[in-house]
């Protein structure tokens, strides 16, 4: 009878150690779940991404059509070449762009005036 009583105790031990790992390892009864988050990637974050992506196209592009080039003004405190780019004709940086950014001398094509 004693026997039988210290073998229930163990296993009711071993059975509340589980239970309290189990707790700590902080799933206390819920099970991890990858598709919950597959689906929440694929159904809600690639969709917002797309929308987000297509928006600021279409602002832009309605930027770019009210866009004009300023008048061109010399002043002397810009666009200073101590000494020449390695590339190209050593005048345009590397990211120019001959739509928004001006040369020393001035624009590039005077279409935009």
């Amino acid at each position: 009878m004693l026997s039988k009583l210290i073998r229930h105790q163990a296993l009711f031990s071993r059975m509340a150690m589980r239970r309290m790992m189990s707790s700590e390892a902080g799933h206390a009864g819920h099970e991890p779940n990858p598709e919950f988050w597959k689906k929440v990637f694929l159904y809600v974050s690639v969709p917002a991404i797309i929308l987000s992506g297509l928006n600021t196209y279409f602002l832009e592009m309605e930027h770019l059509a009210h866009y004009h080039k300023p008048e061109f003004i010399p002043y002397e405190h810009l666009r200073i070449r101590t000494r020449r780019f390695p590339w190209g004709d050593g005048n345009k940086s590397l990211f120019h762009n001959p739509k928004t950014n001006p040369l020393p001398e001035g624009w590039e094509d005077d279409a935009g005036h």
